[in-house]
């Protein structure tokens, strides 16, 4: 998602796979580009990078493409590591360096930690008074805590190890019944069914309630990830009018805010006749943990009621479609890549040693599953065009063994692979999201052996991408699962 606004201090990013790098784009003003290019302090004497041609008006709009993570790519290769852009009148830096990643996301981390601007983004998560899109200071940092500590957390991630191993005790049972599995749609029921459960309390995913939440989380997402040109060029916002985009999301929007006063009233009135979440902290939902702060009046500020549904919401926004992704494009390589398919299968039957179920103490010991996962991270980032990714390798192929023995991870701290982010505005649900990814996976191999459609090699599989916020795959990823003798 590209946005802009004109405050004086302005950045986002873009993750790319590169040969040896993957971009990133900050967006500049002239003092931004002052602390990473110039020796004196004349804005006069800029030394701009190279930068293709543009057209009046619209700059290099037109040259994004249908997928703009990848012509940003291909135009980083043929341009250099420093690249320059004009999306509108806003000045943009393609970076492909690992050394400028890090000054901007670590040494200078606090100047690029601002926002900028989204007219719909902002709509739809209620005017900036989420986490992700929150102005750096005091309210961001208040309400960072707060999601972290109610959600996010070591410890809270493994209060909701129940609910992680139940729904996928049930996800292996449906699987059972199938022969033909679409893992994507199902991946996405997982998903949403254990985000339900730990920030709702229960699910939302039956009857004709479940098909209509389903299709508004799907709505959202989708309005999340347009490229809204209005942002860049104001002239031309009114475009969005005409197309019907303003209605759709404020359609959108208003269904989201009625569903979001809908679950905090109905737990505001289980709050009036029992203590909150009914039995200690291990079972308090995410929303009972922000009511309480709103009652106890623990932060320093009134924790409205805006901002309560705008930190539900940015828990459906981060942890869902994220999520599942990374588990469809991490079984997508398995079943392009056999032999790594059978290299985790022998790590994960020999640790878990016959038993029907995979635990989280025995993830622990599985590194070429770790390896997989980070090597799915840094060939298909969930959200290319938010959050930095770094490469050292040929992006082009699958080979988790890249990891083995190497202290590389995702959490931010090593600039070769930041799938999350780092930094400052670096994702806090990380943990979260690789403990459903860790234990799905290891389950999936454990219980079943996988192959593709009759008639399917793994050289044929579809691996284009749909645009969006979140990278998925164009096509469901069906397969063949068969259970291994018990």
């Amino acid at each position: 998602m590209l946005s802009f606004n004109a405050s004086p201090l302005l950045s986002f990013t873009f993750s790319l796979t590169s040969i040896t790098l993957v971009l990133f784009v900050t967006l500049l003003t002239l003092k931004c580009l002052h602390l990473l290019f110039l020796s004196s302090a004349a804005a006069t004497n800029l030394h701009l990078p190279p930068s293709p041609p543009k057209l009046p008006i619209i700059g290099n709009f037109h040259q994004l493409g249908y997928h703009s993570h990848r012509s940003l790519q291909a135009m980083s290769r043929r341009y250099g590591p420093l690249m320059m852009l004009h999306f509108g009148s806003a000045p943009v830096l393609i970076v492909s360096s690992a050394d400028c990643a890090r000054d901007i996301m670590k040494t200078h981390d606090r100047i690029f930690s601002e926002r900028p601007r989204s007219t719909l983004s902002e709509r739809l998560l209620y005017h900036r008074k989420d986490v992700s899109l929150a102005p750096y200071g005091e309210y961001w940092r208040q309400m960072k805590s707060i999601s972290v500590l109610q959600l996010l957390s070591n410890k809270r991630v493994h209060s909701f190890r129940t609910v992680r191993e139940e729904e996928i005790s049930l996800f292996m049972d449906k699987i059972e019944q199938l022969r033909w599995v679409d893992l994507s749609n199902m991946f996405a029921a997982l998903t949403n069914d254990i985000i339900y459960r730990v920030a709702l309390g229960r699910k939302y995913s039956d009857g004709e309630q479940g098909k209509n939440f389903k299709g508004l989380l799907r709505d959202l997402m989708r309005l999340l990830g347009i490229f809204n040109v209005g942002d860049f060029i104001p002239s031309l916002g009114w475009i969005n009018k005409l197309t019907g985009l303003d209605a759709k999301v404020e359609c959108v929007a208003r269904a989201f805010d009625k569903f979001l006063d809908d679950v905090v009233e109905e737990h505001r009135r289980k709050m009036e006749v029992k203590s909150v979440g009914g039995g200690g902290e291990d079972r308090r939902d995410f929303v009972d943990g922000l009511l309480e702060i709103e009652k106890e009046k623990t932060v320093g500020f009134v924790l409205g009621a805006d901002s309560i549904k705008a930190q539900i919401l940015d828990a459906f926004a981060g942890a869902t479609d994220t999520t599942y992704t990374v588990l469809e494009w991490a079984m997508t390589e398995l079943l392009r890549h056999p032999r790594a398919m059978n290299i985790l299968q022998t790590e994960v039957h020999k640790i878990a040693s016959g038993k029907p179920n995979i635990t989280d103490e025995d993830l622990e010991k599985m590194h070429y599953l770790r390896a997989v996962l980070k090597e799915t991270l840094r060939l298909h980032p969930p959200v290319p065009l938010l959050l930095p990714r770094l490469s050292t390798q040929d992006p082009d192929e699958f080979k988790p063994e890249r990891f083995l023995n190497s202290s590389v991870d995702f959490k931010g701290q090593d600039f070769e692979l930041i799938p999350f982010g780092a930094g400052r505005r670096g994702c806090p649900g990380t943990l979260f999201a690789m403990a459903t990814n860790e234990l799905v996976l290891a389950n999936l191999v454990n219980k079943f052996d996988w192959a593709l459609p009759e008639g399917l090699k793994p050289e044929d599989l579809d691996m284009t991408e749909c645009p969006g916020l979140t990278i998925h795959r164009k096509v469901h990823l069906l397969a063949v699962a068969t259970p291994f003798p018990s």
